[in-house]
């Protein structure tokens, strides 16, 4: 479940409208707060790469709590839908 901090932001980041908003790139330093929030509650240490594409968040080589790698996706709400061991 997200925290209050992490839904307070993926609010604000809502009624901000997005231009170009299935190109890829880099995330903002809002955006890539509430992805490391999220990563962390979900046991993540580490991660590489952060790119918004397609309508998704692509997070290369995230450090789990197995200690393997993974490559993660999340969706426009900052939610894991998606991992696969690296």
């Amino acid at each position: 479940m997200p925290s209050f901090r992490t839904a307070m932001l993926t609010a604000a980041l809502a009624a901000v409208p997005l231009t170009g908003a299935l190109a890829d790139r880099p995330p903002t330093p809002e955006e890539r707060q509430i992805i490391a929030d999220v990563l962390r509650e979900e046991g993540f240490t580490g991660w590489g790469k952060i790119e918004f594409d397609d309508g998704e968040w692509e997070v290369d080589n995230a450090i789990g709590p197995d200690g393997r790698k993974h490559d993660l996706t999340l969706n426009a709400d900052f939610v894991i839908v998606r991992g696969e061991p690296d």
